[in-house]
Formats: structure tokens, C-alpha cells, sequence
């Protein structure tokens, strides 16, 4: 739509400069005007000023001056109409693009919103959209909404203002992401979302470490800071290269890639009968094996007993190559 109405624009700026040179060419010759004196006499003829004319006009130059007047009407009328038509398009577009936006995000439940389309909240959505994980990005910048809006669902508008929040349905979001670059305003976002949802899981971005202890006091779940763990990755690498290299193989990048699975205990509730670890049996179903526990407090536990006893809300978490990971989602109807 916006190519037919720049074509359409484009069009009527060049019938426009045709009217001019039309009119600047008819008064030279005709009447033997100067040029700017021509250009003088085309100007207020065809804005119909009403100004006299520069000098005596024959029969031919008032005939002239007639057909100039009815075409630069009819033209000026059609550039009028074009500009007008395309104000109009563009803000009903607009209102269409937000109710579309509005209702795609009313849809929304226990979805993610990431405040910040950077370099980390660029990746934070790539991996969402690997897992098929609903959200939906605030984002200030107009420029870069526009650029990736076919891709993603985005709120324009600041993330630390209480409407835009809203407006991406804080109400009914499980996880919120702090993304953006600076550590000030990242805590304005902690600080506005954790007092308009209590519940909400939030992330936070940090790049100063005596922003950590703010951000987790203004109400962060988790920090994360991407510099440190950079930078510790690389040490690594030279530390224990080998190591490293096979964490990095197990790859937790999407649904059909995963080598990594965490499961609420609760996704086997009425398909095995278990106690324990050893009931659940899930080496020999399906060749994954258990290697962390998550209890409902949080606490972790690397490399579970067999005889460890399961409780309500707590997570296991699974390992195994991609088609054992399938078989195990598959055989348990794990979403």
C-alpha cells in the first residue's frame, strides 16, 4: 500500500513541475515575457492569487492563461487529494496495527515479556521462539519496531511506564525480561513490574556488579550478567577446553535440538506409579537419564539417589540424545 500511494505521490509532484514548466514556456514565447517574469506570471496564475500581470497579454496569452488556470486546478486538486488520502491511510493503518497488537496480546497466557530488543533480548527471543515459548517485546525505538514487526509481536513504548506494561498483559505474563543496556533503567522496569504483579518471575540484565544487589532488592528473581559469564567462558576454554566444548555440545536450542529437558514431576502424575526416582524408570523407557533434581524450595541436587523420594512441585531434569528426549516427551505427552 505505501509503494501505490509514494507512486501516486510521485505522480502528482511530477504533474505538478509539468503545469510549471508548462506555464513558464507558454508566457516566454507567447509573450515574450523575461524568464522570471514567465515564472513570475505561472506562479500566480496557477495559485490563482489575483495579482495583475506583469504586462499586456494578446488573445493567445489570455487563452493560454485560462487552459494553465483549469489544468493547474484540476492537478493541484489531484496532489491535494492524493496527500490527504495517504494522512488518512496512514493513521487508520496505525489503529489497525495497535487494535491487532492489543488482541494479539490479550490472547496471551503465562507468556514472556522482554523489555529491550538489543543484542541479549535479540537472543533471549531467538531461543523463546526455538521452544515455541509465547511473548512479546517492548520495545522504545520506533525504528527498529519497524523493522522487525513481520517477526515479532512487539508493544511500542517505554517498558518502565505502567500503561505500556499493561498494555503487553503483565496480568497474565509468568516471566518478565529485563533486557536493556542500562542498569538504571532495567531497575525502573524490575521496580514498575514487580509492583504491578507480585508473582511475576523477573530476569534482569545487569553490567555493573553493584547493580546486582539493586536489581535483585528492586524485586529480581535472577541477574544475569553477560559480561562475566563471557568472560568466564573464555577462561574456561583454556582452563578445561574439553570440557566446555562438550557442555557446549549439549545443545538446548530448540524443541527438535534439545539435549537438556526439565520436567515438572507432576507431567507423570497418572501415567507411571512412582515414589522414587527408580519407579519413574526412565533410562529404560526411554534412554534419558536423570541427572538433577529440583526441589519445590529450589534447592538443587546434582546427580540424584535412585531412592530419592519425589514430592509435588518439585522438577527433574533429563539428559539425553535428541531422539530420546522426543521418545520421553512423546511417551509422557510432555508438552
Amino acid at each position: 500500500m505505501n509503494k501505490l500511494f509514494r507512486s501516486r505521490i510521485h505522480r502528482a509532484f511530477i504533474l505538478i513541475g509539468v503545469v510549471l514548466l508548462l506555464g513558464v514556456l507558454g508566457y516566454r514565447y507567447i509573450s515574450n515575457f523575461s524568464w522570471l517574469d514567465a515564472f513570475y506570471m505561472t506562479v500566480i496564475t496557477v495559485t490563482t492569487v489575483g495579482f495583475s500581470e506583469v504586462g499586456p497579454m494578446g488573445a493567445d496569452a489570455k487563452l493560454f492563461t485560462v487552459f494553465l488556470i483549469i489544468t493547474s486546478i484540476f492537478i493541484f486538486a489531484f496532489a491535494v487529494s492524493v496527500v490527504t488520502e495517504y494522512i488518512l491511510s496512514r493513521n487508520s493503518h496505525q489503529i489497525l496495527k495497535k487494535k491487532k497488537v492489543k488482541s494479539k496480546v490479550n490472547n496471551l497466557s503465562k507468556h514472556v515479556i522482554i523489555c529491550g530488543y538489543g543484542r541479549n533480548g535479540m537472543q533471549a527471543a531467538e531461543r523463546l521462539l526455538a521452544y515455541k515459548k509465547p511473548f512479546v517485546v517492548i520495545e522504545k525505538d520506533k525504528v527498529v519496531v519497524e523493522k522487525y514487526e513481520n517477526e515479532i509481536l512487539f508493544v511500542e513504548g517505554d517498558a518502565s511506564d505502567d500503561e505500556v506494561l499493561k498494555q503487553a498483559g503483565i496480568a497474565k505474563a509468568q516471566y518478565l525480561i529485563a533486557a536493556m543496556p542500562d542498569d538504571a533503567a532495567n531497575l525502573f522496569v524490575v521496580l514498575s513490574a514487580r509492583q504491578l504483579k507480585k508473582e511475576l518471575f523477573i530476569i534482569s540484565r545487569a553490567s555493573l556488579v553493584t547493580s546486582q544487589k539493586k536489581l535483585e532488592l528492586g524485586g529480581a528473581n535472577k541477574v544475569i550478567m553477560p559480561d562475566k559469564i563471557g568472560g568466564d567462558h573464555m577462561a574456561s576454554l583454556v582452563v578445561i577446553p574439553d570440557l566446555i566444548t562438550f557442555m557446549d555440545k549439549l545443545s538446548t536450542e530448540g524443541e527438535h535440538t534439545t539435549n537438556l529437558e526439565e520436567i515438572p514431576i507432576e507431567e507423570f502424575k497418572g501415567k507411571v506409579e512412582y515414589n522414587t526416582l527408580i519407579d519413574l524408570d526412565l533410562r529404560k523407557k526411554t534412554g534419558c537419564t536423570i541427572i538433577g533434581y529440583i526441589e519445590p524450595n529450589g534447592n538443587y541436587i546434582i546427580n540424584p539417589d535412585a531412592d530419592l523420594k519425589l514430592v509435588p512441585k518439585s522438577k527433574v531434569i533429563v539428559l539425553g540424545r535428541p531422539e530420546q528426549i522426543n521418545k520421553l516427551n512423546e511417551m509422557f505427552h510432555i508438552a
